[in-house]
C-alpha cells in the first residue's frame, strides 16, 4: 500500500437531481492523503466541503470519478471511517458508556469478549479524559463534553479515518479553543488519519498538516493547498508569535476574501 495515497479521490464530479433542477455541487476533485495526515478542507458556504466529506465517508456516491481508501474503493460507510459531526449525535437515554459501547459492539462483538469491549469503552473514555462522565447522560454534560463523547465513540472503533465536520463549530471560544488541544493530543496518540471541514481559518492552521481550498460553488472544485510545516507539539500561544503561522494565515485569507470573495459580499 502507498501511504503517500491513503486517501486517494480522482475526477471526482457531484452532481444533484433537486425540485429546482441539476445542482453541480463538486467537479474535477483530485486530492491525495497521505497515511497519518491531518487535513482540513475549507471555503465559503455553498463550496461542497461538506459533500466532499460524506463522499469520503461513503455516506454519498460520486456521479463521476473513484474514491480510494488503502487501495479499496469506497462504496459505502465502512467503520474504517469514523464521521464526527456537529451535531454530536449521541443517543439522549444511553449513558455516556452505553454511547461508545454500542459502536464498539458493533465493530467488534463477534471476535471480542464481553470485558475486552469494555476495555476498548473505557480506553476511549479515558483518551477524551472523560472517565468520571462514563455513567452520566447527554443532558447532564456540556456541549463541550457531549463533543468529547462523540470523538471517543469514534476514536473507540479504531478507524482508519477520522472524519470530522465541522466538530467545533457550535460550541463557545474557550470550549473550542480546549478541544483543538486535546484533537492535536489525541491525533499524535493514534496516528490518525484525519479530514475536518471548517470556516475557521485559525482552526485550520493550528491543526493541519495541510490546508485544501475550494471554490465557490457551484461547481467547486480544489482552488489551492498550502503545506503547513509547523512542528509538532503545537502550541497556540507560541504559534501567535511565530512569522510562519501569520504567513500560512494570510495566504489562506488572501485566498478566501480576495480570489474567492464571496459573490454575495461583492454585490453588497
Amino acid at each position: 500500500m502507498d501511504d503517500a495515497k491513503f486517501i486517494d479521490i480522482e475526477g471526482v464530479e457531484m452532481v444533484f437531481h433537486t425540485k429546482k433542477g441539476v445542482f453541480h455541487a463538486l467537479r474535477e476533485i483530485n486530492l491525495k492523503v497521505r497515511k497519518g495526515e491531518f487535513i482540513t478542507l475549507i471555503g465559503h458556504s455553498g463550496c461542497g466541503k461538506s459533500t466532499l466529506l460524506n463522499l469520503i465517508a461513503g455516506l454519498t456516491k460520486p456521479t463521476e470519478g473513484v474514491l480510494l481508501c488503502a487501495n479499496r474503493e469506497i462504496a459505502g460507510p465502512a467503520p474504517e471511517r469514523a464521521v464526527v459531526f456537529q451535531n454530536h449525535s449521541l443517543l439522549p437515554w444511553l449513558t455516556c458508556y452505553e454511547n461508545i459501547y454500542l459502536g464498539v459492539e458493533r465493530v467488534f462483538g463477534k471476535t471480542e469478549t464481553a470485558a475486552q469491549l469494555r476495555e476498548r469503552t473505557m480506553r476511549a473514555l479515558a483518551l477524551v479524559g472523560l472517565t468520571a462522565a462514563e455513567s452520566k447522560r447527554p443532558h447532564e454534560i456540556s456541549g463541550g463534553m457531549k463533543q468529547r463523547v462523540g470523538i471517543a465513540r469514534a476514536l473507540a472503533m479504531e478507524p482508519k479515518v477520522l472524519l470530522m465536520d465541522e466538530p467545533f463549530g457550535a460550541l463557545d471560544a474557550l470550549t473550542r479553543a480546549h478541544l483543538q488541544d486535546e484533537l492535536l493530543k489525541i491525533v499524535a496518540a493514534t496516528q490518525s488519519t484525519v479530514v475536518m471541514v471548517t470556516h475557521d481559518v485559525d482552526e485550520a492552521v493550528l491543526l493541519s498538516d495541510r490546508i485544501v481550498m475550494l471554490t465557490n460553488g457551484p461547481a467547486a472544485t480544489i482552488g489551492e493547498m498550502v503545506e503547513v510545516q509547523l512542528e509538532h507539539p503545537r502550541d497556540r500561544v507560541a504559534l501567535a508569535q511565530d512569522a510562519r503561522y501569520a504567513e500560512y494565515r494570510s495566504a489562506v485569507l488572501e485566498f478566501l476574501y480576495r480570489k474567492q470573495a464571496h459573490p454575495a459580499k461583492e454585490a453588497a
